[in-house]
């Protein structure tokens, strides 16, 4: 049952951002900034900090799995957040070695996790040809308030879920050892 956990807050999570953009105030969404919510990367990259050890990729694994998720459900072209989650949640664990895992840590890159597969995201989107916002339109109307707000959420979320990861992430360690 334990292990169930990891994968149904994922689902959850992924469930939830379809809804997301319902609960903000009008004035926000409708205006010209658009806000991507990337819960599912926020989670995988608290994933990376505090549930991985440095020779496990769970976070990874889980990046392929939901990213392909959230390309079936919510995008048209397959492999798209797939691709992007996983590069970043890679990088994020590669970065994580070299930094404490503390809150600092977990917004730094939960940033850079962000940053990184939203531009991947519209880098190929771009090549697709779907995409056709300019560079500066991008940045400012689409970057920056995607960061802001997964930042927000990411805040909310890491006293509610960093003991639990590291709880869990030692239970499977023990259980490792056990068999």
């Amino acid at each position: 049952m334990k292990r169930l956990y990891v994968p149904g807050i994922l689902f959850l999570l992924t469930i939830s951002e379809g809804v997301a953009l319902d609960l903000l105030p009008p004035g926000i969404v409708s205006g010209d900034y658009l806000i991507i919510p990337h819960w599912v990367l926020i989670f995988l990259v608290m994933l990376a900090i505090f549930y991985d050890k440095e020779s496990t990729y769970y976070s990874v694994l889980y990046a392929l799995a939901f990213g392909f998720l959230i390309d079936i459900v919510y995008t048209g072209i397959l492999g798209v957040y797939m691709f992007s989650y996983a590069a970043a949640v890679y990088l994020a664990h590669g970065l994580k070695k070299i930094l404490h895992d503390n809150i600092l840590t977990a917004l730094l890159l939960g940033m850079l996790g962000i940053v990184a597969a939203d531009i991947f995201i519209y880098v190929i989107y771009m090549i697709v040809g779907t995409a056709a916002m300019i560079w500066e339109n991008y940045l400012m109307y689409r970057l920056l308030p995607t960061v802001l707000a997964n930042l927000f959420f990411l805040i909310i979320f890491y006293p509610i879920i960093v003991k639990r990861l590291e709880k869990w992430s030692e239970m499977q360690v023990f259980d490792r050892n056990r068999f």
